[in-house]
């Protein structure tokens, strides 16, 4: 028994430094510098895939991108910028730093969520950029995707998709985790090719088989594993719980971005759920008392619904009062005789009323 504790706490601390090195990692997310150009998007909701002399290229987790480019002696008076992953309704502002508007050309996109344009700039200059839906702060409702869980069915996730297309009226998904098997580059890309088929951006968090590559390239292609965001006055906030835990540097954040939510509606998204709602999978986190301290600080923070994915099903509970929901039908194994099979969740959202409406919508 003293040594199955032993080896119990030591797997703790393993998972707990592993994840704050992903912490770390977050807070590099949105930086960069070459050829004498910096940038820097606000929040790090965005990753930068490119920047050179005359070029930058960013792959967005956001539907609304702020960011700060200062320009060096190297670059030309026009000056590129591809957004990939961006709502197809997303529109361009960019001023220099005395607040004049900057010159701007829309070039023609290959897919929806490509935004690429040209932009009128000077050497030696700083420049404000924000690119956003025009009804970014409107309070209407509105409808989004929440699903999880491809990892090897990543072969025919375009079946997945394609009916994720035919939610005309959705404005993009949320995704908690495990788009791949193993977390390799070359699994990574193939995600983000497929991903091309989508009308609408897929925003993302990591799961535990994103780490199955040991210099965890999912942050250099898709961004932060922690993270927030508001769209239509509604808070939506992902955690890194990959390795069924949160780290400690995340619960400041968290902090933070409950105390920012308190009047508005704040949706928050996982992989690994706190609790197994039934017990019977091991598919919660590796310390009880971890999970009751999170659900209570969701609770204090009035957060109004739950979205989680690692366990290969669907299902429908409450934590700490707060409505929680489970799917996992991305593709990945699923949970035998349930019936479920490949799935999504439609989620209705209204600002002006508490939680949310949600429906399954089943892919076979």
């Amino acid at each position: 028994m003293i040594r199955k504790l032993l080896l119990a706490g030591l797997f703790a601390s393993a998972c707990l430094e592993i994840a704050g090195e992903r912490a770390q990692r977050d807070r590099t997310i949105g930086k960069a510098e070459a050829a004498e150009n910096r940038v820097e998007i606000r929040d790090g909701l965005g990753a930068v895939h490119r920047l050179d002399a005359a070029a930058l290229e960013i792959w967005a987790n956001a539907p609304a991108l702020e960011a700060t480019l200062a320009l060096g002696e190297r670059a030309p008076d026009s000056f590129r910028l591809l957004v990939r992953n961006a709502l197809p309704d997303a529109e361009l502002q960019v001023e220099d730093e005395n607040g004049a508007p900057v010159t701007i050309t829309t070039l023609s996109a290959e897919v929806a969520t490509e935004k690429r344009f040209s932009l009128a700039v000077r050497r030696n200059a700083r420049y404000s950029l924000r690119l956003a839906p025009r009804d970014v702060e409107s309070r209407e409702p509105f409808e989004f995707i929440a699903l999880a869980d491809v990892q090897e069915a990543l072969d025919r996730v375009e079946d997945v998709f394609a009916k994720i297309n035919e939610r005309s009226e959705a404005r993009f998904a949320m995704f908690s985790g495990d788009l791949t098997q193993r977390g390799k580059r070359s699994q990574l890309e193939e995600f983000q090719r497929k991903m091309r088929s989508l009308s609408l951006p897929l925003f993302t968090t990591l799961g535990n088989h994103e780490l199955g590559d040991s210099d965890l390239p999912y942050y250099e292609y898709f961004g932060r594993g922690s993270q927030s965001f508001r769209f239509h006055g509604v808070r939506f906030t992902f955690l890194d719980s990959a390795s069924a835990t949160i780290d400690a540097e995340v619960y400041d954040w968290l902090e933070g971005w409950l105390e920012l939510s308190r009047s508005e509606n704040h949706l928050v998204f996982m992989h690994v759920p706190p609790l197994d709602p039934f017990g019977i999978r091991n598919g919660a986190f590796s310390s009880r008392a971890e999970a009751a301290k999170l659900l209570s600080l969701l609770g204090r923070g009035r957060v109004d619904m739950t979205f989680y994915g690692h366990i290969h099903s669907y299902y429908a509970f409450e934590n700490a009062g707060i409505p929680a929901y489970i799917s996992g039908g991305g593709g990945a194994i699923p949970e035998r005789f349930d019936g479920i099979g490949r799935h999504f969740l439609a989620v209705t959202v209204d600002p002006a009323r508490d939680g949310a409406s949600v429906s399954v919508v089943r892919v076979d």
